[in-house]
């Protein structure tokens, strides 16, 4: 019987149960369950399956106690820091870890924060009182992720330490909207169960590699219904770095501000993405770029981006998203509609400038 006639039939093919349990089994000592110490998750009753708010997942970064989670998992706490101290100045205490340590018991540790990425969602940690070496997690790839493919999440589902789920990437290319409003691009779509407290853990592959980052579900509830998202791991990898050398992500920003698309559609944009602002000094105003204004008639609107290198924008999500394929410094050519859309005055515009370093966190 081929594969795909096994796995139709809810059956794992032949060596295929052994090969999920030698993944499990060798990658679940390097998954933290992950609290926040703001917060008090009281202890769970018998019939009682509430995630504790501030409850989530982590997983070893590296054999330095760097350990890799969701920013909204530890949001009560990262909210009451200062800004240097979001960029870890200080080792500001903001979780408890617990970890199987090699004898096989749970041992729990202090972490400080190390560094946080509001935007892409992401944190990492370091581990205070760490004594025994950990085992990092393997990193994977998750551009050649194809659909079809089996994915396995390890995580702790509504406080359950070190639950393994399983399924299949049933998309690719999806937008994620981060806890912060921000849109992350090529996210992973799978229908393994995540829910409540799975945030901020792996989705590993069918070789055990690291290729996401656990971090919603699409659903009414707010339980698992079949749809289940990840931050792709080559996003992280490029913020997780930066996060540990510096505590902030060096990111490439216009230092402008978008109308959201629903405020766009109001002032009868219906394509692009419409500037509501542009920072005082910054290249976007020395060249030339229009923000949205109140006229003697009532609201003129800026300036409409539709296209950046080549690239078609759409919604201000695919301007976002386009500006993370490049680097502070880099040149780039706008293709701006200015004036009111369909009207004999519009026309289009190309504006280059340079990308500076925007928002750290």
């Amino acid at each position: 019987m081929s594969p795909l006639k096994w796995f139709q039939q809810g059956l794992c093919p032949p060596g295929g149960e052994e090969a999920i349990i030698d993944i499990f089994e060798r990658n679940t000592n390097s998954v933290a369950n992950v609290f926040d110490i703001t917060l008090q998750g009281g202890a769970r009753r018998k019939g009682e399956v509430d995630s504790p708010e501030g409850n989530g997942t982590g997983f070893v970064w590296d054999n330095e106690g760097h350990v890799v989670t969701n920013f909204h998992v530890l949001a009560s706490a990262l909210r009451q820091l200062r800004p240097n101290q979001l960029q870890g100045e200080g080792s500001p205490k903001v979780a408890k870890l617990t970890l199987f340590n090699k004898q096989g018991y749970q041992q729990s540790y202090d972490a400080a924060l190390v560094g946080a990425d509001r935007s892409k969602d992401i944190v990492v940690l370091r581990l205070l009182n760490l004594q025994d070496a950990l085992e990092p997690m393997q990193i994977g790839e998750s551009g050649k992720v194809r659909i079809g493919q089996q994915v396995l999440a390890i995580g702790n589902p509504f406080g359950f330490d070190h639950t393994l789920t399983t399924g299949v990437v049933s998309g690719l290319g999806r937008e994620i909207q981060s806890q912060a409003g921000a849109v992350i691009g090529g996210g992973i779509q799978t229908d393994a169960a995540i829910n409540p407290g799975n945030s901020g853990g792996p989705l590993l592959d069918s070789q055990g590699r690291v290729i996401g980052v656990n971090t919603a579900i699409f659903t009414n509830t707010g339980t698992s219904a079949g749809v289940g998202f990840a931050i792709p791991i080559d996003i992280v990898r490029s913020v997780v770095p930066q996060l540990i050398q510096y505590g902030k992500v060096v990111r490439p920003a216009l230092n402008i501000q978008l109308s959201t698309d629903q405020v766009a559609k109001a002032l009868r944009v219906s394509s692009g993405a419409l500037v509501q602002s542009v920072g005082p000094n910054s290249a976007a105003a020395k060249a030339g770029l229009l923000p949205t204004r109140r006229g003697l008639t009532g609201i003129v609107t800026g300036d409409v981006i539709i296209g950046i290198n080549g690239r078609k924008v759409t919604k201000a999500a695919d301007l976002a998203i386009a500006l993370d394929d490049f680097k502070v410094g880099d040149n780039v050519t706008l293709k701006v509609r200015r004036g009111e859309e369909g009207s004999q005055g519009a026309q289009e515009l190309s504006i280059s400038l340079t990308l500076e370093e925007g928002s750290t966190n």
